[in-house]
């Protein structure tokens, strides 16, 4: 079961770039982030039509989760547990039905900037929760996977210029420390586990030549239960989906699963 992570910007501008990439890579689910449209104005048929059940958590203009599946899903939940009033659109999670189960959660966690600030205060409140839901999650036994923008550089290794990035939100230390926590449930870091190493980037900004310059950082993560990390069997970033036509500013990452 090849299962990708993609921060698409915008789904309806990036529409033909998505449909193209989803001819090529044929992935057999995809969780998307950032699709920034209401469940009524996402182009689901365009999606469906390549044979895609669609699934989403809307916001207009802003944030937005998605799951595409070419497999059954079951059991849709839409919004992170644990604050009734947060209303973005930021979590979606739903099992798969291949050979074998898996429950997939999409997330796109908050920036967090500026920090210090309420900004940041959510941010860290965000995954307080997000660590009680994968908790609950893991306590089933079950595979499980948590995929999506996560807006965390986990490791110096993780950004070509860790110097830059250590006032921002993505890399301060209680970010990399709440990360941790969540990790340290017993979740693996699908990439990680076969790729070492600097270099391997999945979001490049659009200013200063950063793509040109392979000037990146690693923020899209696929994080697994020990049940799914038993299943995993490749992993890869989709770099060149970044030099498309009208790209996003983060690129595809995916993981084939033995389910």
């Amino acid at each position: 079961m090849k299962i990708a992570t993609f921060n698409i910007n915008g789904v309806k501008a990036r529409i033909e770039a998505l449909l193209a990439w989803l001819d090529e890579a044929k992935p057999d689910v995809v969780l998307l982030q950032e699709i920034k449209s209401t469940d009524e104005t996402f182009p689901r048929e365009l999606i469906e039509d390549k044979g895609y059940r669609v699934e989403t958590h809307g916001q207009k203009g802003f944030n937005g989760v998605a799951i595409l599946s070419r497999l059954p899903l079951e059991d849709v939940v839409r919004g992170l547990p644990g604050d009734d009033t947060d209303e973005q659109s930021r979590w979606i999670e739903a099992t798969v039905i291949g050979d074998r189960a898996i429950r997939v959660c999409g997330l796109y966690l908050p920036n967090g900037n500026p920090a210090p600030g309420p900004k940041y205060d959510y941010k860290l409140a965000w995954m307080a929760r997000m660590e009680a839901r994968v908790a609950e999650l893991l306590a089933a036994e079950e595979p499980v996977l948590f995929a999506g923008d996560y807006n965390v550089i986990p490791q110096a290794e993780d950004a070509a210029k860790p110097a830059a990035w250590t006032e921002d939100a993505l890399f301060l230390p209680a970010t990399r420390t709440a990360f941790r926590r969540i990790v340290n449930l017993g979740l693996t870091d699908a990439f990680r586990a076969r790729v070492q190493g600097p270099g391997h980037y999945s979001f490049w900004d659009y200013q200063a030549q950063s793509w040109a310059r392979n000037n990146g950082i690693r923020i899209d993560h696929l994080l697994l239960s020990p049940q799914a990390a038993d299943l995993l069997m490749d992993v890869a970033i989709d770099r060149d989906v970044r030099a498309g036509e009208k790209p996003s500013d983060h690129v595809p990452v995916w993981i084939d699963l033995d389910a």
